[in-house]
Formats: structure tokens, sequence, C-alpha cells
């Protein structure tokens, strides 16, 4: 399966960045962010907690089997919609510090659009962690399902 989703590690920097355009409206792509339904949808876990606003918080936990196996929790710090989110990022019980995230929606056309992301890490060996687990794949499939999902409300 292609990958359509880069994801660009500069040595020694603390930060990724990330990228995929979408055949998807801006508004549309900006909505799987924002609406907890299709957010859970596409991610495969229950949204807990979604205030899209500055000093918002946000919370989601993905089970299986019945066992909480994945919680994640932040801070909205800006949510301008269809342009931009920023907020603060922490999987709970696990060795990562909480990183810092520039989500930036833009529109190409009347009918694709790029999503970039700028992720900011305590440091270079938690970001090199991150890479060495299965991030970058894990990524593009929920980013395919978002325009699998997403396109039907076209």
């Amino acid at each position: 399966m292609e990958r359509k989703t880069k994801v660009a590690a500069e040595d020694s920097k603390q930060e990724i960045i990330i990228t995929r355009e979408f055949d998807l409206p801006v508004t549309l792509l900006f909505k799987a962010y924002e609406e907890p339904e299709l957010f859970e949808q596409w991610m495969g876990t229950k949204v807990l907690k979604m205030e899209n606003k500055k000093h918002g918080s946000y919370a989601f936990e993905t089970s299986h089997n019945g066992q909480v196996v994945f919680r994640a929790n932040g801070t909205m710090h800006e949510f301008v919609p269809n342009q931009k989110i920023t907020r603060t990022f922490e999987m709970e019980d696990s060795p990562f510090p909480v990183q810092l995230e520039y989500l930036t929606f833009e529109a190409l056309t009347a009918e694709t659009s790029k999503l970039t992301m700028h992720i900011i890490f305590k440091s270079v060996a938690f970001r090199n962690q991150l890479l060495q687990m299965p991030f970058a794949q894990g990524l593009n499939m929920a980013h395919n399902r978002i325009q699998d999902i997403v396109e039907h409300l076209k």
C-alpha cells in the first residue's frame, strides 16, 4: 500500500513534520478533527471529551476486549476553524512526556486540501523512540480512513 502521509524527521532535531494531501475540501478535512463522532470513526477510539476552543481540552481512549489499552489527552491552545489547531498531546501511562502539536489545514483547490502537522518533542531521544514504533504506518492508515469516511459527506 502506498504511504501518502509523509513523515519528515531531520537528524538532531526534536520535531517531526507530517504532511498529507486529501481529495477533500478543507472544511470536510477539518470536520474530521472537530466532530467527535467522525474523530472516533477514523481514529478507532472513543472520545471522552472534546472542547474545541482556546483553553479547551480533549481526551480519548482505545479499548480492546473491554480493557483500556491507550489513553491520550491535551489542551487546546488555538482553535481556528478550517485553518489551525495548536494543542498539547499526552499519552497517559507511557514514558513519553507531553508534546506540542501545530496542525495547519490548507485549501489547495475547492476540492482538495493539505494537512501539515508540526510536532515538537521534549528531546530528540523521545522523538526517535516514537519513530521506532509503527507510528508512520498507523498515521497513514488513520489518514486513509479520514479520506474514506469523510468523502461520503460531500
